[in-house]
Formats: structure tokens, sequence, C-alpha cells
């Protein structure tokens, strides 16, 4: 090992023996914590990036490919309660192929492939009672595939069938959505699924499907539809006016300046109508028409039965009434318009709505309260012949609410930025806490280091120092030597053999007294001796 690291190693043992106990112990802390440090830093760094293997799983299945992820000496993460499995990105199409040449996961085969396994013994409940479980199965795959769904359940309703008419029922559905975390569906999506479900089996309407999620919360009930019951309607068309009026103020008058009230009355029956209207048609179209001739006689022709006294015909009388016995009848059966109107009247029905608006009267200065009730009522639809009613005036808000909302605001974010200051001066303490221990340390460490480097250079000075005198003539160094060395005590260990010895020893006493002074002394020596 090189002279310079081993001395490097020596100067460190002897500052650490040089610590006190408070010293020592901080030392160990900062050591322990760097140490720490470094290593969760180099776990996190060498880490793998895991992703999901399967999810959704039961817990039959992901004890097998968990079984089979140990045999194969694979890593593997398990979240979503056991249900989703994660392991490397590097491993997990090699580990999904494994498990799909091993049929895994098992229940994800369901729907149609449930008909796969069924026997010629199977009985015809068995048979109807599979073909609907693999209805559902097929139907909540496909639901369980749009954006926003975690997984989906489907119970079919569907009645036997039967030969009386009378007696046939409509099938029905229900289905079970949950959703991803902070995902809620939109109307749209919800009319997705239920018009997905409905076309899937034969005989069933959109309104016959019900849809619930995971928080409880109906979103399509069965004969109400996807949009829901009169009740949200009414709510969803107040709020969409109220919102547009709305809209449209803050930018006439500002924001804060104006508020809108919508009150709607809309018909919560529903019930269906049929009209006959019958009216004569632009012509005299007839539909069908007959005539009838009764009694015709052709003149010159005898009259037999006409006869006069004694049995005797009178020619005159019959041939009269042969000439004049006649009759006709005529028929006809003109074309009538019939119009038939059958009308199904559905819950929701708008019967009338009144609209409120207040402008506050500092903001309403040169504003036309008849300009602005008549954009109110082109934004809202106002229809007059309904009995629509629009009213605007200008009042003076009461600025209170406001005031103490904007301290309330205030206080908030006051206490939001207290609280961000207390975190970081709290995340300052602890980093101190940690740095000062390991600087305080580092600086004893280098003082100590520094002390003992000087110490050592002094040592190498005088050692070559004791080199030089050696090789250098008594007359040479004595004279010098004497104006620089002040007068040492006599010592019994100073040998007076010769003037080298002297000098030497006289040196040595004064590196004892002041080693500063015997250091520059060398140094000087040492010059005149480069330059000699």
């Amino acid at each position: 090992m090189p002279r310079q690291v081993t001395s490097a190693f020596r100067q460190f043992a002897n500052a650490v023996r040089e610590f006190t106990i408070a010293q020592r112990t901080v030392a160990i802390i900062g050591i322990a914590v760097l140490v720490l440090g470094v290593i969760a830093l180099g776990m996190w760094i060498t880490k793998p990036s895991y992703t999901p293997l399967f999810s959704g799983l039961t817990g039959a299945d992901a004890n097998t490919l968990v079984e089979q992820l140990r045999s194969d000496g694979v890593p593997y993460e398990l979240s979503n309660g056991g249900a989703t499995i994660m392991v490397p990105e590097a491993n997990v199409y090699d580990e999904r192929l494994k498990a799909a040449a091993a049929g895994l996961p098992s229940s994800s085969t369901g729907g149609y492939s449930l008909l796969d396994s069924m026997g010629v013994t199977a009985s015809e409940f068995q048979q109807d009672v599979t073909y609907k479980r693999a209805l559902e199965g097929e139907l909540a795959k496909t639901i369980s595939a749009l954006t926003g769904v975690k997984t989906a359940s489907v119970r079919l309703a569907i009645p036997e069938e039967t030969v009386f008419v009378s007696e046939k029922r409509d099938p029905t559905a229900s289905v079970f959505v949950e959703t991803q975390s902070g995902v809620t569906l939109s109307s749209d999506q919800v009319q997705a699924i239920v018009h997905l479900t409905s076309a899937s089996i034969d005989g069933m309407a959109p309104s016959d499907v019900a849809v619930v999620d995971s928080k409880g919360t109906v979103l399509s009930a069965v004969g109400e539809g996807a949009v829901g019951g009169a009740d949200q309607q009414l709510s969803d068309y107040e709020t969409a006016i109220r919102a547009s009026v709305q809209t449209m103020l803050d930018k006439v008058v500002g924001a804060g300046n104006a508020t809108v009230a919508v009150a709607a009355d809309m018909s919560k029956e529903s019930g269906s109508r049929t009209e006959e209207t019958f009216e004569s048609p632009d012509g005299p179209l007839a539909m069908s028409e007959s005539a009838t001739v009764e009694g015709t006689a052709t003149p010159g022709q005898t009259a037999a039965g006409v006869l006069g006294p004694d049995n005797i015909a009178v020619p005159g009388a019959a041939a009269a009434g042969a000439a004049g016995s006649s009759s006709s009848t005529l028929t006809r059966n003109n074309a009538v318009n019939k119009v038939t109107e059958s009308t199904t009247i559905p819950a929701g029905v708008l019967n009338r709505k009144t609209i409120s608006v207040a402008i506050n009267q500092g903001a309403a200065k040169g504003l036309n309260v008849a300009d602005v009730t008549a954009l109110v009522s082109s934004a809202a639809g106002i229809d007059a012949a309904r009995g629509d009613v629009v009213t605007v005036e200008v009042v003076p808000f009461n600025g209170a609410g406001a005031t103490q909302a904007a301290e309330a605001l205030a206080a908030a974010e006051a206490d939001a930025n207290a609280e961000r200051f207390a975190d970081l001066i709290r995340t300052a303490v602890i980093a101190l806490a940690i740095a000062i221990p390991i600087i305080v340390a580092l600086a004893v460490f280098a003082s100590k280091s520094k002390r003992r480097r000087q110490e050592i250079e002094e040592a190498d000075d005088l050692a070559d120092l004791r080199s030089i005198l050696n090789d250098t003539q008594p007359a040479a160094i004595t004279t010098p030597l004497r104006a620089a060395i002040p007068t040492v005590p006599t010592s019994p260990l100073l040998i007076e053999s010769n003037a080298v010895d002297r000098t030497r020893a006289e040196i040595d006493a004064l590196a004892a007294q002041d080693p500063q002074r015997a250091a520059e002394f060398l140094r000087g020596l040492m010059d005149d001796r480069r330059r000699a």
C-alpha cells in the first residue's frame, strides 16, 4: 500500500481516537444515516418496474398464478386486495403466455365457454340456466371493457315461455357497475350500457334495464330509462336553464352581480291518448254506388188481368196502366277522411316555468331592465302562451356574505401558508439535525488532520535538518545557529565531544521548545543549500 494512503489511514485513526464520547456518538449517527440513505437510494434505483400481469382475479386463480411465479423464480407484488398481480415488466409477456397455456385465469373463460362443458345428459333446466349464465358472463365482460368501468355484473330475468299470450311477460335485466377510483359514468355511457344489454336479449326494451353503481346510485330505472325519473329531469332542466342565464348575465353585469332562480312545473304522470278525426274529402269521391229500376212496361202490349163489366177487358185502361207504371232506387256511399292518432305522454312534460333575476343595484347603472328581460326570455326559451313568466329586478345586494366569504378564504389561505411554512421549518430542522453533527464531525476531523499534518511536516523538516547537519561542516552552520538558537540550559544529554553533536543537540532542544521557529530556520537553511 502506498505511503500516502497508509499515512492517511493512520491520521484518520489517530483523529478518531482523540474524539470525545459525544463526538463519537454524533459521528456514528451521521455515518449510520449516510449509510441508510445510500442503501435506500440503491434499492430504489435497482428496483424493477412492475406492471399488472392480471387483474380482477378470484382467490383460486390468484393462488395458482402465485405458485407459478414462485416456481419460475419471478418476483411479484399483490395489490387491490390480492385481485391484481404485479410482476417486473421484463417478465410480463412470458408469464402471460405460460398462464394462457395452463388455462389461467380460469374464471376469465366464462360466457359461452360454459356451454362447452355441458354433457349430453344435462336436463332442460340445466341447459336453460347455463345458457343464461353464458349470456350474463358475455355481457359482463363487454361492459367491463368500457372506459372507467372496473368490474360489471349482469343478472337476467327471462320468464318462461307460455302458450297463453295474455300471460306473456317481457324479460328484464339488472346491471351492477363498479367504476374506477374518481370516475363517474356519463349519461351517454349509461345509455350505452342500457342499449347494449337490451339489444342482446330477445324481446327486451331499453326501459326494462336497471343500472346501479357501487355507491348505490340508480343510473337507470326500470320503466323510466337511463335519464332518470321526473324529479331528476326537473332538476337537470332547472340547472341547465339557470346555468345558461347566469353565464349570460355574468358577461353583462359582471360576475357576482346577478343571481338567477328557476322554477319549472313538469308532469310526473305518463299515459297514452288516441284521437280519431273525420273530415270530408276535397272532391265527392264515391266509395260504392248501386242503382235499382222496377215496374218498367212497353207501350202496345196487352195488359192481362184488367177486366171490365161482365169479364170484358177494357183496352184503354190497360194501355194507360202499362205505359205509366215504373220506379227506380239509387244508393251512393261517399268517402270520408278518417285520422287516428295515438300519442304516448311520458313523464317530464313541461307545463310552466318561471325565472326570477336579481341584479345588483351598484352594477346596474345605465342598464335597461327591459333589454335584460328580453335577453333572459330568449336565453331561457320563454313561451308566454304556455304561461311562462320572467321577472327582473334591480335591488341592492348585501355584501356581508361576500365579505365573510372573502375573509374565510383569506383565513383558509393563511392557514394553508402557515402549515406549509411549518412543514418547511420542520423539514429544515430535521435536515439541520442530521447535517450539523456531520459537519461538526468533519470539522473536528479536518482540524485534527491539519494539526497532525503540521506535526508530520515539522518532524520531516527536523529529519531533513539532521541529515543536512550530518553532511555540513560545523563552521558553516555554527554561526547562524548561534544567532537563531537561544541559550539552551545545560543538559546531560548534550554530548560535547565535537561541535556537530553540540549543534545537533541545540537544534533538538530548539525544536522541543519552539518547533515553529526551528522549522522556519530549517526551510531557510534548505533554501540556502539549494541556491548554493
